[in-house]
């Protein structure tokens, strides 16, 4: 698979696909031009002696030194003084969003930079020659640290991974037969101010939550037959008179999941009503729906614009200072994703919890098949009570106030990068959380005696059954909650899914 940079904006799923897919990367040869004439455009301007930001001035408060224009020191120094990034490395899928991301920004013609960095940004990725990045550092305007990361390897410093191997940067560039690219006069800059390692990882977090969505739907669906509830609320009237965003999608979903059952046929469900998490699981599921849609949007607005600061606009021969560097959109909307999977955590741990009392259920207690004391599912409560308390404390908010740096110049600041890390951490969880949700749903379904199944409860049904037995008597469900959460990682649940509302 080859994915064609600068031809038309980028998806998300393009991201996922360069990243753990292994895409190669071509640019479009309209993007090439695009670059070419944005790189002359820059020359003609500094040649001409007009003030460039970070190409004859300094950076952030050296703004007003005056310097002269210097692609072999000025540029290359930048991303050397700027590689202050710490903690945990990025992941080999994380990096090669990164790096895709950034190209996708150059593809724009708008940052001045050489064709030869673009390339050479590529030839990373089609050589799989990825770059140690340590992933602390940006505040989230402009993702300088992890950046400058990058950009050392195409100066031959730093660190980079080579098809398994962690070596010295220029090591890994001659092995896999990579030139270091001549820095032009804008490159050092263009190559680290952007916002890409915050849309890169956004990009796979947005794919991975929606994955999970995916995975909480069909654990609903399947509590719904183990618990024997009532679908009225899934009834596609119910979402006209109050068209919530993302209810009737998550409506319909489930009723297709329940469709051939006992269930979906009047008169089926043992309560007139049921608690709220069997009942508010469409809109609580669709909210997260639409939060996963406004995340991607936010994403795919990144990957699609410019926003490098200053932006050469080639055709009438200006570098403008702007500020489009600043994601305080995608902050906004990862923050907003994170609050919304930590309600659907919610009421799938609260489900969890009402199949496994007899009182609310009339199921055995804890799904135990022998009331002889065994803890059956019990003590996976308290997974599910951990799992929604740190769900809940990553859901919080990134602070607003951040400590003005760069001798107060930089007095704002939207914590972007972070945000998506925290989102990431949150949909980690919730799989797990819907793992287990899966399990005891399975679990409840089997001790209600032989119900006849939805045509899609069933198929997902069988798919848990084919990775974790039936409980019989206890034994330890770490292994049975990891396999279920392999389940959904692989996508072969996923595929379950779709095959079945389809």
């Amino acid at each position: 698979m080859t994915i064609r940079l600068g031809a038309g904006p980028l998806s998300t799923r393009d991201i996922l696909a360069i990243a753990r897919e292994s895409a190669a990367v071509e640019l479009d040869a309209a993007a090439l031009q695009r670059i070419e004439a944005g790189h002359r455009a820059l020359e003609a301007l500094a040649a001409a002696g007009t003030a460039i930001y970070g190409v004859s001035t300094g950076l952030g408060a050296a703004v007003d030194t005056r310097i002269a224009p210097d692609a072999a020191v000025v540029q290359r120094r930048i991303p050397i003084g700027r590689a202050v990034g710490v903690g945990r490395d990025a992941r080999r899928d994380q990096v090669r969003a990164i790096v895709a991301a950034r190209l996708a920004g150059l593809c724009a013609g708008r940052s001045g930079a050489s064709r030869a960095v673009a390339e050479a940004l590529a030839a990373l990725l089609n050589w799989g020659v990825h770059p140690v990045v340590p992933m602390t550092g940006s505040v989230g305007e402009s993702d300088l640290p992890p950046l400058s990361h990058i950009a050392l390897v195409l100066l031959g410093q730093g660190e980079a991974e080579l098809q398994g191997e962690i070596l010295p940067a220029a090591e890994a560039l001659a092995r896999a037969g990579i030139a270091q690219p001549a820095f032009g006069l804008k490159d050092g800059l263009a190559l680290v101010s952007a916002n890409a390692a915050s849309v890169g990882a956004g990009a796979l977090v947005v794919e991975d939550a929606a994955q999970a969505l995916r995975a909480m739907l069909a654990a609903a669906a399947l509590s719904f037959e183990g618990f024997r509830a009532g679908v009225a609320p899934l009834d596609p009237r119910a979402a006209l008179l109050r068209p919530a965003p993302g209810q009737a999608e998550a409506a319909r979903a489930m009723l297709a999941l329940l469709q051939g059952g006992d269930l979906a046929r009047p008169g089926a469900a043992r309560k007139l009503q049921d608690p709220l998490s069997f009942r508010c699981a469409p809109s609580v599921l669709g909210a997260a729906l639409a939060a996963v849609q406004a995340a991607r949007a936010s994403v795919e607005l990144e990957l699609a614009g410019a926003g490098d600061n200053p932006a050469v606009i080639a055709e009438d021969g200006v570098a403008l200072p702007n500020a489009n560097f600043d994601p305080t959109h995608l902050a906004l909307a990862f923050e907003a994703l994170g609050a919304a999977l930590a309600r659907a955590a919610a009421i799938s741990a609260a489900r969890v919890v009402k199949l496994m009392s007899p009182a609310a259920s009339g199921l055995p207690r804890f799904l135990a098949p022998v009331q002889d004391g065994s803890a059956g599912y019990g003590p996976a409560q308290k997974t599910a009570a951990a799992l929604l308390a740190e769900i809940g404390h990553l859901a919080a908010p990134m602070p607003v106030a951040v400590l003005p740096v760069a001798d107060g110049v930089e007095d704002y600041a939207t914590m972007a990068t972070a945000t998506v890390d925290k989102t990431a951490g949150i949909v980690e969880r919730l799989r797990l959380l819907a793992a287990l949700e899966l399990i005891v749903a399975a679990q409840a379904v089997d001790l209600r005696g032989a119900p006849t199944l939805g045509r899609g409860t069933a198929a997902i049904h069988a798919a848990v059954r084919g990775l974790v037995p039936r409980l019989e008597a206890d034994r330890p469900a770490a292994p049975d909650i990891a396999a279920a959460a392999g389940l959904i990682a692989s996508g072969e649940l996923e595929s379950v899914f779709r095959e079945q509302i389809a």
